[in-house]
């Protein structure tokens, strides 16, 4: 197996790296790390769909979501095939991934993020969910963003409460976080967080925020080994 580098940033919180994989067993892959961590590839993409799709098949009417992790576009991608959707607003932290995808390195990344009803915040999730419930709040609205509500946030920003690249993310999945998040649903919206691995405690503090909470195990073969990952799914009795 050979890795080449394909592009590298620095930033305050360390090291974003794109780079290719390849064998003689197939097509060369497209592999996202950050600070060395394994986070995506192009590869095996089947639960950054699903995160979409879980979503998708429970709303009715899934005009406007909120996408908390851009990585190599693939929920986005979902997201946009279905055609009921209106509006997507990721929010992404780093800026070199997202020239990534605007300027080709990523090849399919100009095409989906010149679809119209895309809009890419470079920001923190954190403070951009907190600025639009403080939108909400100052226009005398329940939702977020001066635009409306959310029928559908989907969180993928790091690899679960188990497995952080960056230690602040632990906020991501804490109560104030996820109440914020609450805040900009939609009746009838849904939350749908991703995770690497089982994360108990996540699961208790959904369930306390939004009163119920599913979780769903995905099976995977990555890199040649059989992982899961898993989605956690809630959707409020009244949001």
């Amino acid at each position: 197996m050979e890795h080449v580098e394909v592009a590298r940033a620095e930033t305050e919180r360390g090291e974003v790296l794109l780079r290719r994989r390849t064998t003689d067993r197939g097509p060369a892959v497209l592999e996202l790390r950050v600070n060395g961590v394994f986070v995506m590839d192009n590869q095996e993409t089947s639960t950054e769909i699903e995160l979409a799709a879980a979503a998708l098949a429970l709303v009715e009417d899934p005009r406007d979501v909120l996408v908390g992790g851009l990585g190599l576009g693939f929920t986005v991608q979902r997201l946009l095939g279905d055609p009921r959707v209106e509006r997507v607003v990721v929010v992404e932290l780093e800026e070199a991934l997202v020239g990534w995808m605007r300027d080709g390195t990523v090849p399919h990344g100009p095409a989906l993020l010149a679809d119209r009803r895309v809009r890419v915040v470079t920001a923190d999730v954190r403070s951009a969910v907190a600025e639009a419930t403080g939108d909400a709040a100052a226009d005398g609205t329940t939702g977020g963003s001066g635009a409306g509500r959310y029928d559908l946030v989907l969180l993928d920003v790091d690899n679960g409460p188990g497995y952080l690249v960056h230690d602040a993310n632990a906020a991501v999945y804490a109560r104030a976080f996820l109440t914020d998040v609450r805040r900009l649903l939609a009746p009838g919206g849904v939350v749908v967080v991703w995770s690497a691995d089982t994360a108990p405690e996540l699961l208790d503090t959904m369930t306390e925020v939004f009163g119920r909470c599913e979780e769903r195990a995905f099976d995977v073969a990555l890199q040649g080994r059989q992982e899961a990952y898993y989605l956690y799914v809630a959707r409020p009795d009244a949001a």
